[in-house]
């Protein structure tokens, strides 16, 4: 393994590589400012698509480009709520009707928890009694 390695060269530090005969690809620059006045530019390829923001490297605010750029509007669909989908599955007037008949089981003592029903057989019996 020794007899493999390159005398005088250490790790991490300098390549004995050539930059000359290499084409590098076409850049462009392209120039940001941010809502702080921050202005600066970002090298890219030519043939990037180009962002509409970037994060300013120095308050870290978002950038717009000055090149006109305009960031696209994304269509939302406003919040689906529990009501509103109860509304697509039942009528209003199914609703009250289904209401008022768990309200006569509650008052009726069939349904709800089980320490009001002892409080208020107690009083029926009292009351018949």
């Amino acid at each position: 393994m020794a007899e493999r390695t390159l005398r005088g060269a250490r790790l991490g530090g300098q390549s004995f590589e050539d930059e000359r005969g290499i084409e590098f690809a076409a850049r462009q620059q392209v120039g940001y400012r941010c809502d702080h006045g921050h202005e600066f530019e970002i090298t890219m390829s030519v043939e990037a698509d180009i962002p509409a923001n970037w994060e300013c490297p120095r308050c870290g605010a978002k950038a717009l480009s000055t090149a006109g750029i305009l960031p696209e509007v994304k269509v939302e669909k406003p919040a689906r709520t529990h009501w509103d989908m109860l509304l697509e599955r039942r009528s209003t007037q199914e609703l009250e009707d289904i209401l008022k008949e768990r309200l006569d089981l509650l008052r009726g003592g069939q349904i709800g928890p089980a320490h009001l029903h002892r409080a208020n057989a107690k009083k029926r019996k009292a009351a018949t009694a």
